[in-house]
């Protein structure tokens, strides 16, 4: 005799074979489902059960498995392009040019040149610190604030 945990997350039973392979047939109960033995106090799946093996994994109770292939969202491509340009080239502005900047790209560039490249160290260190914070946020965040929102500065 068995109990199982329902996906409900009730416990039923106790139950015997003859009533798991009926809940097996009726998709009630499956490999994952966690079953418990009379006289036992922990809980297992089906699965770890070898007298109940044949009747735990019955190919038409099976769904057919779908591989999951990750998936970033558009645009987060350019973060690791970006922060890595930030950190080395950050005087430079070009990575406010990957991100499609053009404006503030100039802007950083122009203040590096015009300025004999004094205001190229100002213009590294904000460019490393953005670098930074490109890296940092998650592809989710990094989409919704630079590339959604066009968020030009830090």
């Amino acid at each position: 005799m068995y109990k199982i945990i329902g996906t409900d997350g009730k416990e039923y039973g106790p139950v015997s074979v003859e009533q798991l392979r009926q809940w097996i047939a009726e998709g009630r109960a499956n490999a994952q489902t966690l079953v418990q033995a009379e006289g036992q106090t922990d809980w297992k799946s089906l699965a770890n059960f070898p007298d109940l093996q044949p009747i735990a994994v019955p190919p038409t109770m099976m769904p057919p498995v779908q591989p999951t292939i990750p998936t970033k969202p558009p645009g987060a491509d350019k973060k690791i392009a970006a922060g890595l340009c930030g950190i080395l080239l950050g005087g430079l502005g070009i990575h406010k040019f990957v991100l499609g900047y053009t404006g503030e790209g100039v802007t950083m560039l122009l203040v590096s040149l015009l300025t004999c490249g004094i205001g190229f160290f100002v213009m590294g260190v904000i460019g490393l610190i953005e670098g930074i914070i490109y890296l940092m946020k998650s592809d989710e965040e990094f989409v919704a604030t630079y590339i959604r929102a066009k968020k030009g500065w830090f």
